[in-house]
Order: structure tokens, then sequence, then C-alpha cells
């Protein structure tokens, strides 16, 4: 047998998607933290003064993205109409004050759509060449090319496909094989870490708390709430009615940072004792950040939402009192499990969500970061055509939205499949689940190319991205990379 000369990046990428047959295998790539050292590249840096940030938004529940984006070719439309039932929303409903579509300013070879009628500042934003749609996106090991290849069992299905606490832990993650603690962020500050100043300030900020999408081999997140401000962050001081609470507060945090400071033998103790004093640590940094905080001109809703993307935005002002180029901020939307009353949660929720995000965009002009800020939502899965009788159940393949200054804006990307139940390769049941034809893969590795991953890290962010693109992943790109098209 002839020798093959190969590579440790070969090796890797190689080993990556052998390893979607090989559950244990695929565990030690994603868990060991050596892998990271192996792993390193020079970053990509446009200038010196280059600044890039992300901001996910998870819509928890499982949108039902069906009623988000919507066809407007006649007869795409009447498909929609025809499979939706008492779900579908009207063109031109009467009265036409009742609006329930808005068209968008899209017309690509005849294919035209609208989004509902509470996405009105989204709509805008579209318009103005701020947002666009990734059609029928979802969690994939490896391409099925249609309901056939989907029944026949030749090809790897996500685990627990149609299960919330599953597939919203694989669009986190993007290792549907397996239920992996390593997530897409988590792995890309594990890389890029080192390319801000403060190591105690980390890459991934939370305002939902412990998440897995930014849970790292060697890095995690660091959680605060958008009421965190300058003077209330860290440990509470003692009332001031007692008479001496500065005594008590100070006596207090010395005995906390002694025991954060104890060389431990016990390897939990230790651990422990170093994660709190790297907490404490950049509790510090935030603090004094935070000081400096100007009050944003851009009016922001009271809603949660709204107050999250808020203190993103506040953060990022500061970003230079951080000393970060590279940031990746998670915030989640809940409650769209909507198995009963689905256009009346729909039509209270989704202008929530536009509002929030077309804030954050007003922000970014404000702060001059729009052309550094990539923000896009997420969601557990998409939901079936059909309706259960006043809701819809779990299904797969849906839309999802992406907005920001460096995406070409005003764009429906990927494949918008036909919403029939006959005729129609995507769809995989009577209840209309459509299987995707865009990979969460595919999204994340634009981004992180964007980002300024290197292209010979892609397949240790994305051990799956092989399958899209090449049988070997041979570095830096496949040569049958195909992009998207997010990026000019």
């Amino acid at each position: 047998m002839a020798k093959r000369n190969i590579n440790r990046r070969q090796f890797l990428g190689e080993a990556s998607c052998s390893a979607v047959g090989s559950m244990a295998f695929l565990s030690s790539v994603l868990n060991l933290g050596a892998i990271n050292t192996l792993a390193a590249r020079p970053h990509i840096l446009d200038n010196p003064g280059d600044y890039k940030a992300m901001v996910c938004i998870l819509l928890s529940g499982g949108c039902d993205t069906h009623n988000l984006l919507v066809p407007t070719e006649t007869s795409q439309y009447n498909a929609y109409v025809a499979t939706r039932g008492i779900l579908a929303l009207q063109q031109n409903p009467t009265p036409p004050a009742s609006a329930q579509l808005l068209d968008l300013n899209f017309n690509n070879a005849g294919n035209t759509y609208a989004v509902h009628a509470g996405l009105t500042r989204a709509r805008n934003m579209f318009n103005a060449g701020d947002l666009s749609f990734i059609s029928n996106i979802g969690t994939l090991i490896e391409p099925i090319a249609n309901s056939t290849e989907y029944n026949s069992g030749t090809k790897k299905l996500p685990l627990g496909l149609y299960s919330h606490s599953d597939q919203v832990m694989q669009w986190q993650t993007s290792v549907p094989q397996s239920r992996s603690a390593v997530g897409v962020a988590g792995r890309i500050a594990d890389l890029l870490q080192d390319m801000n100043s403060i190591p105690e300030i980390s890459l991934n900020i939370s305002l939902a708390g412990k998440n897995r999408f930014q849970s790292g081999n060697m890095y995690n997140e660091y959680s605060i709430s958008n009421s965190t401000t300058a003077s209330n962050i860290g440990f509470t001081p003692f009332s001031s009615s007692f008479g001496d609470s500065g005594f008590r507060t100070m006596i207090r945090n010395n005995a906390v940072n002694n025991m954060m400071e104890q060389q431990y033998s016990n390897i939990f103790h230790k651990t422990l004792g170093g994660l709190g004093k790297t907490s404490n640590d950049a509790m510090e940094k935030f603090r004094i950040a935070l000081q400096n905080v100007v009050p944003l001109t851009t009016a922001f809703s009271t809603s949660t939402l709204s107050q999250n993307m808020k203190k993103i935005a506040e953060l990022m002002s500061v970003r230079s009192f951080l000393g970060v180029k590279r940031q990746i901020f998670y915030v989640t939307y809940g409650g769209w499990d909507h198995h009963d009353s689905a256009l009346t949660n729909q039509a209270n929720m989704l202008p929530v969500l536009s509002n929030a995000m077309a804030e954050f965009n007003d922000s970014m002009a404000e702060i001059g970061l729009k052309d550094n800020v990539v923000t896009f939502t997420i969601s557990d899965f998409a939901r079936t055509l059909t309706s259960n009788g006043n809701g819809t159940d779990h299904a797969w393949g849906g839309n999802q939205m992406v907005m920001g200054g460096p995406i070409q804006g005003g764009q429906v990307f990927g494949t918008y499949p036909s919403l029939a139940l006959t005729n129609n390769p995507y769809n995989l049941s009577s209840r209309g689940r459509i299987l995707p034809t865009t990979s969460v893969d595919q999204f994340y590795a634009e981004l992180a190319l964007w980002y300024g991953v290197s292209p010979n890290d892609l397949d240790y962010i994305l051990p799956n991205l092989c399958n899209f693109y090449s049988t070997s992943c041979p570095a830096p790109v496949p040569s049958n990379y195909m992009p998207i098209g997010m990026f000019s």
C-alpha cells in the first residue's frame, strides 16, 4: 500500500468529516483543549483599528417563520394560502387598513416576497439595504437533496429532530449529530480571544445568562443584565442602615477575595477559585468602562429585548476601555412555541422584534459602528405549514434575518421552497415539514470568514462544513466553497 503524506490541517479536516460516523472521535475533537493550540493561525485584520462584532438573537421556542417571509408570486402565494389555511396572511384584505402583509422591494426573476405587517421597521430596513433574509435554513449534518433521500435511511439526520432541546442546541453548536457542550461562538473565542488586549474581558458577552452558543474549550461568556451600570455591578454593599456598613462591606469583599486567591490542591476548588477571580477581575474592568458610557440619543422601546440591545450598544461604545477588537453578544427573545393562538401571538411579538432590531441599527449609526456589526436571528426550528387548529407544531427549515452595514442588504438568500403539500420534493410530511436547503454551517462559515477566522480553521469552528463543500475539506478553503453571498 502506498504511503500517503498528510499535513496536520488535512488530518484535522478529514478527521472532522469522518467523525460524523464516529461519535467518540468527534467528542474528543470538540472537547480537547489541545486542539485550540493546534488550530491556531494568524488572524485576519483589516487595519490596526479593526473592530468587528456579531449579535445573535435567539427566538426561543421555534418561530413560525413561514409567516415572517411570504412568497407573493401568484402561483407560490396560492400554494401558501392553500397549505396554511386559517393561518395564511392576506395580501389584499378588506378593509385595506387591516393589511397583513407588507411587500418588499425585491424581484428576482419573478420571485417576490412580503413580510408580516408586524415587521414594518424590518421591512423599511430591508428596502433601505440594511437587512436581508436567509430562506429555508436549518440544522444539517450533510446535504439531503429531497424527501426521497430523507426517507431512504441513507442520510444522517440531526439528533432529536423536531425536539426543542436538541434543535436549539444544534443551532448553537452546529454539531447536529452530538449533544456537544461547546458552541460556535465558544470555538471562535478559543481561536480569537487573544485579539483583545485585556485577557479578563471575554470575547463573548451574554445578556441571557449561561448558554451553549458561547461556551468554549478555553473561554466562556461573561454574563451581565441590561440594568448593569457602573454603580451596581459586582457585590451589593451592605445597607447604609448599618452604622458600620462600609466596614462590613470591606470585610466581606476581603474574605471573598481571599477565598479566590487561595492555592488549592483540589482541582475543583482550584477551578472554582480561578473562575471567581477571573470574573471579579472582569467586573472591575467593566466598572471602569461603564463609567465612560455616554447616553445614547437613539430612543429604545421599553421591551426587555430593546433594553438588551441598548445595553449591547452601550458596551460597544466603550470598547476602547474594554480593550476589544472582537465581540460576540447573545440575547434571547422567548415565547415562540405557538401551538395555540399563533396569529395573535405573532401580531404581538413581531413588532417587538422589529422595533428592537431597528433601534439597534440606528444606534450603530449613532456610534459609528454600522459597518462593523452583523446582527442575526436564530430559532429552534420553523413550524408546520398546516394548522393544528389554532397554532402550529414543530418542523425544520425556516427563514431568518441578518442585519448590518457589512452585509448585502435587500436580498433573500438561499432557495425559497415551494410551500405546496403535494409534488413538493422538500415537503417531508402531510403537516408540511420543510427540508432545509441551506445549512447552518454555510451561514456560520460566511460570518466566521468576515469576522476574521482563518480559512484554515473553519473545520475546527464547523466540523461538518466539509460535508457541504468537499469530501476531504482541504485547507485553506475548499475549492468548491459556495458562499451564501451575504458579503460583497
